[in-house]
Protein backbone atom coordinates (compact mmCIF):
# COMPACT_ATOMS: atom_id res chain seq x y z
CA UNK A 1 0.00 0.00 0.00
CA UNK A 2 1.48 3.44 -1.18
CA UNK A 3 1.38 6.66 0.84
CA UNK A 4 -0.27 9.26 -1.69
CA UNK A 5 -0.13 11.93 0.75
CA UNK A 6 2.75 14.69 0.26
CA UNK A 7 3.69 18.03 1.49
CA UNK A 8 4.28 21.18 0.10
CA UNK A 9 5.94 23.50 2.22
CA UNK A 10 4.31 22.90 5.80
CA UNK A 11 1.31 21.57 4.06
CA UNK A 12 0.24 17.86 3.90
CA UNK A 13 -2.16 16.96 1.14
CA UNK A 14 -3.75 13.81 -0.56
CA UNK A 15 -4.54 15.33 -3.98
CA UNK A 16 -1.89 15.26 -6.42
CA UNK A 17 -3.67 17.32 -9.16
CA UNK A 18 -4.00 21.40 -9.00
CA UNK A 19 -6.14 23.22 -11.10
CA UNK A 20 -6.28 26.77 -12.74
CA UNK A 21 -9.86 28.55 -12.03
CA UNK A 22 -9.55 30.76 -15.36
CA UNK A 23 -11.25 30.60 -18.73
CA UNK A 24 -14.24 28.37 -17.53
CA UNK A 25 -17.67 29.15 -19.15
CA UNK A 26 -19.26 29.60 -16.11
CA UNK A 27 -18.50 29.43 -12.28
CA UNK A 28 -20.27 26.61 -11.76
CA UNK A 29 -18.17 24.33 -14.09
CA UNK A 30 -15.56 25.34 -11.91
CA UNK A 31 -16.59 24.40 -8.87
CA UNK A 32 -18.23 21.31 -10.03
CA UNK A 33 -14.88 20.66 -12.31
CA UNK A 34 -12.76 21.31 -9.08
CA UNK A 35 -15.02 18.59 -7.12
CA UNK A 36 -14.71 16.27 -9.97
CA UNK A 37 -11.20 16.32 -9.99
CA UNK A 38 -10.45 16.35 -6.31
CA UNK A 39 -7.90 19.21 -6.15
CA UNK A 40 -7.18 20.61 -2.80
CA UNK A 41 -5.05 23.84 -4.47
CA UNK A 42 -6.85 26.11 -6.80
CA UNK A 43 -4.51 28.89 -8.43
CA UNK A 44 -5.77 32.75 -9.42
CA UNK A 45 -4.64 35.34 -10.54
CA UNK A 46 -4.62 38.72 -8.43
CA UNK A 47 -4.73 41.38 -11.60
CA UNK A 48 -8.01 39.38 -13.07
CA UNK A 49 -9.83 38.59 -9.69
CA UNK A 50 -9.47 42.32 -9.09
CA UNK A 51 -9.57 44.07 -12.74
CA UNK A 52 -13.96 44.95 -11.72
CA UNK A 53 -15.18 44.95 -8.02
CA UNK A 54 -18.64 42.97 -9.01
CA UNK A 55 -17.07 40.25 -10.57
CA UNK A 56 -14.39 40.11 -8.44
CA UNK A 57 -16.73 39.98 -5.19
CA UNK A 58 -18.97 36.76 -7.39
CA UNK A 59 -16.07 35.03 -7.93
CA UNK A 60 -14.47 35.47 -4.80
CA UNK A 61 -17.85 33.84 -3.33
CA UNK A 62 -17.70 31.03 -5.83
CA UNK A 63 -13.73 30.06 -4.76
CA UNK A 64 -14.60 29.71 -1.28
CA UNK A 65 -17.66 27.61 -1.35
CA UNK A 66 -14.76 24.98 -2.53
CA UNK A 67 -13.02 25.55 0.88
CA UNK A 68 -9.39 24.26 -1.02
CA UNK A 69 -5.80 26.00 -0.42
CA UNK A 70 -5.28 28.92 -2.55
CA UNK A 71 -2.35 29.63 -4.64
CA UNK A 72 -2.35 33.03 -6.05
CA UNK A 73 0.06 33.71 -8.76
CA UNK A 74 1.53 36.79 -10.58
CA UNK A 75 0.67 36.10 -14.01
CA UNK A 76 1.56 38.52 -16.59
CA UNK A 77 4.52 39.94 -14.58
CA UNK A 78 8.13 40.77 -16.22
CA UNK A 79 9.93 42.24 -13.67
CA UNK A 80 11.21 40.73 -10.06
CA UNK A 81 9.72 44.62 -9.10
CA UNK A 82 6.67 43.81 -10.34
CA UNK A 83 6.41 40.41 -9.15
CA UNK A 84 6.94 41.48 -5.49
CA UNK A 85 4.40 44.32 -5.60
CA UNK A 86 1.49 42.23 -7.33
CA UNK A 87 2.50 39.23 -4.68
CA UNK A 88 2.23 41.41 -1.15
CA UNK A 89 -1.38 42.52 -2.81
CA UNK A 90 -2.36 38.75 -2.93
CA UNK A 91 -1.07 38.05 0.51
CA UNK A 92 -2.73 40.93 1.90
CA UNK A 93 -6.05 40.12 -0.01
CA UNK A 94 -6.18 36.28 -0.01
CA UNK A 95 -4.18 35.96 3.32
CA UNK A 96 -2.08 33.41 2.29
CA UNK A 97 1.50 32.83 2.30
CA UNK A 98 1.66 30.83 -1.21
CA UNK A 99 2.86 32.15 -4.36
CA UNK A 100 3.02 30.56 -7.66
CA UNK A 101 5.71 32.87 -8.63
CA UNK A 102 5.86 33.98 -12.56
CA UNK A 103 7.83 36.46 -14.50
CA UNK A 104 7.18 35.99 -17.95
CA UNK A 105 10.40 36.92 -20.91
CA UNK A 106 8.45 36.36 -24.00
CA UNK A 107 4.84 36.98 -24.64
CA UNK A 108 4.93 33.94 -27.76
CA UNK A 109 6.23 31.50 -25.74
CA UNK A 110 5.61 32.79 -22.11
CA UNK A 111 8.63 31.47 -21.24
CA UNK A 112 9.84 32.57 -17.29
CA UNK A 113 12.47 34.70 -17.19
CA UNK A 114 15.06 32.88 -14.79
CA UNK A 115 17.00 36.15 -13.53
CA UNK A 116 14.46 38.27 -12.92
CA UNK A 117 13.09 34.72 -11.19
CA UNK A 118 15.26 33.96 -9.06
CA UNK A 119 15.55 37.70 -8.11
CA UNK A 120 11.81 38.05 -7.08
CA UNK A 121 12.64 34.41 -5.21
CA UNK A 122 15.43 35.77 -2.75
CA UNK A 123 13.09 38.76 -1.97
CA UNK A 124 9.70 36.91 -1.15
CA UNK A 125 11.29 34.40 1.00
CA UNK A 126 12.90 36.83 2.92
CA UNK A 127 9.63 38.24 3.42
CA UNK A 128 8.24 35.05 4.30
CA UNK A 129 6.20 33.94 1.30
CA UNK A 130 6.34 30.44 0.34
CA UNK A 131 7.61 30.38 -3.26
CA UNK A 132 6.30 28.11 -5.86
CA UNK A 133 8.27 29.31 -9.02
CA UNK A 134 7.13 28.65 -12.67
CA UNK A 135 10.21 27.75 -14.16
CA UNK A 136 12.15 26.04 -16.70
CA UNK A 137 13.83 22.29 -16.50
CA UNK A 138 17.45 24.16 -16.69
CA UNK A 139 19.43 22.62 -13.58
CA UNK A 140 21.46 25.76 -12.93
CA UNK A 141 18.50 28.10 -12.27
CA UNK A 142 16.37 25.23 -10.43
CA UNK A 143 19.53 25.31 -7.98
CA UNK A 144 19.77 29.21 -7.87
CA UNK A 145 15.97 28.97 -6.93
CA UNK A 146 16.49 26.63 -4.30
CA UNK A 147 19.49 28.69 -2.48
CA UNK A 148 17.06 32.13 -3.12
CA UNK A 149 15.14 30.32 -0.50
CA UNK A 150 12.22 28.22 -2.48
CA UNK A 151 11.44 25.31 -1.33
CA UNK A 152 9.45 23.54 -4.26
CA UNK A 153 9.75 24.07 -7.99
CA UNK A 154 7.98 23.96 -10.75
CA UNK A 155 9.17 23.23 -14.01
CA UNK A 156 6.90 23.42 -17.67
CA UNK A 157 6.18 20.47 -19.64
CA UNK A 158 5.41 23.01 -22.72
CA UNK A 159 4.51 26.83 -22.87
CA UNK A 160 1.28 27.88 -21.17
CA UNK A 161 -1.87 26.82 -22.90
CA UNK A 162 -0.27 24.49 -25.46
CA UNK A 163 -1.12 21.53 -25.32
CA UNK A 164 2.01 19.77 -26.12
CA UNK A 165 2.47 17.47 -23.32
CA UNK A 166 6.29 17.35 -22.17
CA UNK A 167 8.40 18.52 -25.06
CA UNK A 168 11.65 17.46 -22.48
CA UNK A 169 10.83 14.62 -20.74
CA UNK A 170 14.57 13.93 -21.07
CA UNK A 171 15.20 17.10 -19.58
CA UNK A 172 12.35 16.43 -17.06
CA UNK A 173 13.89 12.88 -15.86
CA UNK A 174 16.87 14.48 -15.63
CA UNK A 175 15.62 17.44 -12.86
CA UNK A 176 13.82 14.96 -10.86
CA UNK A 177 17.20 12.75 -11.00
CA UNK A 178 18.93 15.63 -9.87
CA UNK A 179 16.58 16.81 -6.90
CA UNK A 180 15.33 13.87 -5.30
CA UNK A 181 13.95 15.42 -2.31
CA UNK A 182 12.43 18.49 -3.26
CA UNK A 183 8.66 18.26 -4.47
CA UNK A 184 8.74 18.87 -8.20
CA UNK A 185 5.26 20.05 -10.23
CA UNK A 186 4.65 20.30 -14.03
CA UNK A 187 3.53 23.61 -14.59
CA UNK A 188 1.74 24.47 -18.16
CA UNK A 189 1.53 22.91 -21.64
CA UNK A 190 0.05 19.57 -20.29
CA UNK A 191 -3.05 18.93 -22.66
CA UNK A 192 -4.55 14.96 -22.04
CA UNK A 193 -4.60 12.76 -18.87
CA UNK A 194 -1.55 10.98 -20.62
CA UNK A 195 0.41 13.87 -20.49
CA UNK A 196 0.16 13.85 -16.38
CA UNK A 197 0.48 10.13 -16.42
CA UNK A 198 3.34 10.27 -18.17
CA UNK A 199 4.92 12.86 -15.64
CA UNK A 200 3.85 11.10 -12.56
CA UNK A 201 5.38 8.01 -13.60
CA UNK A 202 8.98 10.04 -13.71
CA UNK A 203 8.33 10.16 -10.52
CA UNK A 204 7.13 14.39 -10.01
CA UNK A 205 4.70 14.82 -7.31
CA UNK A 206 2.19 17.02 -8.45
CA UNK A 207 0.31 18.55 -11.94
CA UNK A 208 -0.78 21.87 -12.37
CA UNK A 209 -2.90 22.83 -15.05
CA UNK A 210 -6.07 24.79 -16.25
CA UNK A 211 -6.54 25.35 -19.96
CA UNK A 212 -6.61 21.24 -20.57
CA UNK A 213 -9.57 21.00 -18.51
CA UNK A 214 -11.45 24.34 -18.69
CA UNK A 215 -11.45 24.62 -22.39
CA UNK A 216 -12.85 20.92 -22.66
CA UNK A 217 -15.88 19.96 -23.85
CA UNK A 218 -16.87 18.65 -21.18
CA UNK A 219 -14.85 20.31 -18.22
CA UNK A 220 -16.36 18.24 -15.43
CA UNK A 221 -15.53 14.54 -17.11
CA UNK A 222 -11.93 15.99 -17.97
CA UNK A 223 -11.58 16.69 -14.67
CA UNK A 224 -12.31 12.98 -13.41
CA UNK A 225 -10.25 12.15 -16.30
CA UNK A 226 -6.62 13.79 -14.67
CA UNK A 227 -7.88 13.17 -11.12
CA UNK A 228 -7.43 9.16 -12.40
CA UNK A 229 -4.36 9.96 -14.76
CA UNK A 230 -2.73 11.66 -11.81
CA UNK A 231 -3.54 8.66 -9.77
CA UNK A 232 -2.63 5.85 -12.36
CA UNK A 233 0.95 7.98 -12.52
CA UNK A 234 1.55 8.41 -9.39
CA UNK A 235 0.91 4.62 -8.35
CA UNK A 236 2.79 2.83 -11.08
CA UNK A 237 5.68 4.76 -10.33
CA UNK A 238 5.48 3.76 -6.91
CA UNK A 239 5.04 0.24 -7.38
CA UNK A 240 8.20 0.38 -9.60
CA UNK A 241 7.73 -0.09 -13.45
CA UNK A 242 9.92 -2.85 -15.38
CA UNK A 243 13.27 -1.73 -17.32
CA UNK A 244 13.14 -1.59 -20.99
CA UNK A 245 14.82 -4.07 -23.16
CA UNK A 246 16.12 -3.94 -26.24
CA UNK A 247 15.20 -7.80 -26.89
CA UNK A 248 12.05 -9.46 -26.77
CA UNK A 249 11.72 -11.62 -23.17
CA UNK A 250 8.94 -14.66 -23.08
CA UNK A 251 6.38 -13.81 -20.04
CA UNK A 252 6.23 -17.94 -20.03
CA UNK A 253 9.03 -19.60 -19.19
CA UNK A 254 9.73 -22.24 -22.12
CA UNK A 255 12.84 -23.76 -20.43
CA UNK A 256 11.98 -27.53 -19.55
CA UNK A 257 8.29 -27.52 -21.05
CA UNK A 258 7.43 -30.31 -23.55
CA UNK A 259 7.58 -29.62 -27.09
CA UNK A 260 4.94 -31.66 -29.40
CA UNK A 261 4.86 -32.59 -32.91
CA UNK A 262 1.51 -31.68 -34.56
CA UNK A 263 1.97 -33.69 -37.16
CA UNK A 264 3.41 -36.78 -35.98
CA UNK A 265 0.45 -36.32 -33.47
CA UNK A 266 -2.27 -36.31 -35.90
Amino acid sequence: MTNSQFKLYDTSLSSRLIMGSALYPSPDSLIQSVKAGGSEVVTLSLRRETAGEGAANDFWEHIQKLNVHLLPNTAGCKTAKDAITTAQMAREIFGTKWLKLEVIANDDTLQPDLFELVEATKELSSQGFQVFPYTTEDLGAAEKLLEAGAEVLMPWGAPIGTGRGLMNPYALRTMRSYFPDTPLIVDAGIGAPSHAAEAMEMGYDAILLNTAIAKAGDPVAMAKAFKLAVEAGHLANQALIIEQRDMASPSTPVAGTPFFDLDKIN
